[in-house]
């Protein structure tokens, strides 16, 4: 469906046309925490445009960071901070991953914003989508859920072996092999044996724990993966990585031959059912409030 883009580099950069869309759009605000924040927006929008409902996006970036990889004023010129939309409300909330999760949560620059947005979020979103770090972040914040550095990263696509099929998160989705999820962090999630009240696993894998979790009480939705993610976003970590002489292994269940040239796409279908299950909720949500 259609993708309204309000701000962002992309728009700015004129490689994101705006076309009429002919429904009210669910608005979706995005705090764009990675890096490579045009690549990320890329990723997203191109989701959306693949789903069945018309979106409206707005980017947010974490005022007090210390940007290494943009200029600062660049990303001010095309973002908006919390205070800019502070009055606002939004259907979503979308906080993306960072390449951070090696510091503990309070050594982020930026944590005390992050805290000030999610609590922000309780009174003017409907519901909150954590991914990856910021999976792990609201976890530790919210449930004082810990992590821990795993043996060695976690890279590649990993398939859901066990799924609640009564959450509508994963309506169409199943531990059959259907749901999979892009995979790329160094930290785990460490899952108390009972789960504080208010939380529970929706998806989880076998090998690394759990994919997706829900807090309804919270109106939060963490996930530990990339849904996001390209056919090339773990070629070009593994291939980044191996320039860069970092230690790191093949993704896994990713390239099908032993040149590395081919990929199997196999989370394409996952990820824009998961993203439509997730807008589709919101609607439900609100109905309900």
């Amino acid at each position: 469906m259609t993708v309204t883009v309000v701000n962002g580099l992309l728009k700015a950069q004129q490689q994101w046309v705006n076309r009429p869309h002919g429904t009210q759009p669910s608005r979706l605000l995005i705090l764009n925490l990675m890096p490579t924040k045009a690549t990320t927006e890329r990723q997203f929008l191109n989701r959306f445009a693949a789903l069945s409902v018309d979106v409206e996006v707005t980017f947010m970036y974490p005022e007090t960071h210390h940007f290494k990889s943009l200029p600062k004023s660049l990303v001010a010129k095309n973002y908006v901070t919390l205070a800019e939309i502070a009055d606002q409300h939004y259907d979503g909330l979308i906080v993306t991953g960072a390449p951070v999760e090696q510091l503990s949560f309070e050594a982020v620059d930026y944590w005390q914003e992050f805290q000030t947005i999610v609590d922000w979020a309780q009174t003017h979103v409907t519901e909150t989508l954590f991914e990856c770090w910021a999976a792990q972040a609201g976890l530790y914040y919210q449930f004082n859920i810990q992590k821990q550095l795993a043996k060695q990263k976690i890279f590649g696509i990993y398939q859901a072996s066990n799924v609640a099929t009564q959450s509508h998160l994963v309506s169409g989705l199943s531990a059959d092999g259907t749901l999979k999820m892009p995979q790329s962090r160094h930290t785990r999630l460490v899952i108390p044996t009972n789960l504080p009240t208010g939380l529970q696993v929706v998806a989880e894998n076998d090998e690394i724990g759990p994919l997706i979790l829900a807090a309804p009480q919270h109106r939060a939705v963490y996930v530990t993966g990339h849904p996001e993610y390209e056919a090339e976003t773990l070629a070009n970590e593994y291939f980044r990585d191996r320039r860069k002489q970092l230690p790191i292994n093949l993704p896994q269940n990713y390239f099908t031959d032993q040149s590395l040239q081919q990929i199997n796409y196999s989370w394409q279908t996952a990820s824009c059912q998961f993203y439509q299950n997730w807008l589709e909720t919101l609607v439900l949500a609100k109905v309900s409030l």
